[in-house]
């Protein structure tokens, strides 16, 4: 038998995901999640989990945390809107459409 270690208990599943029961140590409390599918294009949300199924008990999996949720986008976020302009995006914008200047308004009679 393995040693104990980070292992989870799948235990149902819906269209949302796989629910499952998680010891991350010998003696750490139980808890539970909800994996759910890597999909391109779409934030990921709590921690980054790969699973290996034992070959003794088929509902049984040893986990390896590979990112986690502190370096996912759940808890990476900082206050404020994303920073979308880098400095080389700034550079080419200047590039097309000229530095920006104040925006001058117009008298209007």
């Amino acid at each position: 038998m393995p040693p104990p270690g980070d292992i989870a208990m799948v235990f149902g599943k819906n269209e949302q995901g796989v629910h499952i029961l998680r010891r991350r140590e010998e003696n750490a409390p139980l808890e539970t999640g909800l994996l759910q599918p890597l999909v391109e294009g779409r934030p990921i949300s709590g921690e980054l989990i790969s699973m290996r199924q034992r070959e003794d008990l088929p509902f049984i999996y040893d986990v390896k945390s590979e990112l986690p949720a502190s370096e996912t986008g759940a808890g990476a976020r900082s206050p404020g809107p994303s920073q979308v302009a880098t400095d080389s995006y700034r550079k080419g914008w200047d590039a097309i459409w000229g530095p920006r200047g104040r925006s001058s308004s117009r008298d209007v009679n």
